[in-house]
């Protein structure tokens, strides 16, 4: 069962530093939802952590969508009547709709215009723009370079390929005491962008390669795949194994500083929703609690009627909700090494609360037991103030009638999760307490 220690247990910037660098790594790659970038992107994550890739051919009907051909490109500019390059894709692959179509010819300003794309608010930076199901072509600028092109003729190529081919997908599974699974998931087909998702990404892929390390109760997958498409191709794919999805998250966003933001799943009551909750109202003070939606990140695949699993989503500001979201300010000087090991860790501590919520029963149940000559309260009584570790003792026996779980019990106590799962241990150590054994006494995922 994972049982973590106080956070001083982990070298956090050591850790953070670790993410930051794959991150950095990662950044240049040209990712679509399709292609060589995509694959080189799971290879690079392959290195720190086994996964198990598979292709889904273009043109397999996955529910109600088509995998789409693949896309690549190696050449992209756009240049003046003197051969001077205004854009190139080779400077920064967010210049290029992703999915354009290829091109070369030449346009006048005016002709040009509609296939030119920026942010008059935000005049520095470069959009990120994407036509994936419709056929289109075009090039993202900074607006203040678009407003210096004179009158003239405009020279555009884009050398790109649509063809059959595949899109990819990568998990791992690492196998716990039970075969009830705690799914993951992070999109990892945004290029140049920094918090989105790169530090899903590197978030998850640490995540990962820790817990292959330890003894847990619950089995672990974890899932990388394209927004939108790539979750839906794995749901199709993977309907066998939705019935012993206990809980999970979707990971994005984590990266820039903000507080933590958690959205619950789509029934709002489950296990998942309990255990972030309350970890981040102990743990992490300033977080938001976020009612589901059906938009967003993939947590309104995973939470469609016909998969209803119980996921929620954790990110720090949401998309949408700062000014560099999808845009070239989303750089790898946004994200921070503290927040990305921050987010880790507030991770495992609500994995941890999923791990350790069980149903117990006091065996002692009239009048309080002694716990002094356990071991387990101090000697000198008349103190004023009441140690924390000594109140979740006393939380823990009062309410353990079989019917509350330990989250139920943290949630009453305003207690961290972690003192509640200890207290229980200590007091199953010293024969006060034991495990539920009716049916009834346990909480659906």
């Amino acid at each position: 069962m994972l049982k973590l220690a106080a956070s001083t247990q982990f070298d956090l910037p050591t850790l953070g530093k670790s993410m930051h660098e794959l991150l950095c790594a990662l950044f240049p790659l040209p990712r679509s939802i399709t292609g060589d970038g995509l694959r080189a992107t799971i290879s690079a994550i392959n290195d720190i952590l086994p996964l198990n890739v598979s292709e889904v051919p273009s043109g397999e009907r996955v529910f109600d969508w088509i995998v789409p051909p693949e896309w690549a490109i190696d050449e992209a500019y756009l240049e003046d009547e003197a051969g001077r390059r205004i854009v190139d894709w080779r400077e920064s692959n967010l210049h290029v709709i992703g999915y354009s179509e290829a091109v070369d010819a030449w346009f006048s300003l005016d002709e040009l215009r509609p296939h030119l794309h920026s942010l008059p608010d935000r005049p520095e930076w470069v959009p990120y723009r994407t036509s994936y199901y419709k056929r289109d072509w075009g090039f993202c600028i900074a607006h203040r370079v678009l407003g210096t092109l004179p009158e003239g003729r405009y020279h555009a190529v884009i050398r790109s390929r649509l063809f059959p081919g595949s899109l990819t997908l990568a998990e791992t599974l690492i196998p716990g005491e039970s075969s009830e699974e705690i799914l993951i998931f992070a999109h990892d087909c945004h290029p140049s962008l920094s918090n989105d998702n790169l530090s899903g990404v590197v978030v998850a892929a640490h995540l990962a390669a820790y817990l292959r390390e330890q003894p847990t109760r619950f089995s672990y997958r974890f899932v990388f795949a394209p927004a939108t498409i790539g979750s839906i191709a794995w749901l199709a794919r993977n309907e066998s194994v939705l019935p012993r999805v206990r809980a999970g998250l979707v990971l994005s966003l984590l990266g820039a500083p903000g507080p933590f933001h958690y959205k619950t799943s789509r029934a709002g009551d489950r296990e998942i929703d309990a255990a972030a909750k309350h970890v981040l109202a102990t743990d992490y003070p300033g977080s938001c609690l976020l009612p589901f939606m059906p938009w967003g990140y993939d947590e309104r695949q995973f939470c469609s009627p016909g998969i209803d699993l119980p996921m929620g989503r954790l990110t720090r500001v949401p998309n949408g909700e700062f000014a560099e979201y999808h845009t070239s300010a989303d750089d790898t000087s946004f994200v921070t090494a503290e927040a990305l090991g921050e987010a880790w860790l507030a991770c495992l501590r609500i994995f941890e609360a999923v791990e350790r919520n069980q149903y117990y029963v006091n065996l002692l149940p009239k009048g309080e037991p002694q716990l002094g000559r356990r071991g387990l309260y101090r000697s000198i009584g008349g103190y004023q103030d009441v140690p924390e570790r000594q109140l979740a003792l006393l939380w823990v026996l009062n309410q353990s009638d079989g019917n509350s779980s330990m989250l139920d019990i943290a949630h009453k106590s305003g207690l961290p999760f972690r003192l509640i799962g200890d207290a229980a241990d200590d007091l199953e150590a010293v024969g006060l307490l034991a495990l539920a054994a009716s049916a009834r006494c346990q909480m659906k995922p």
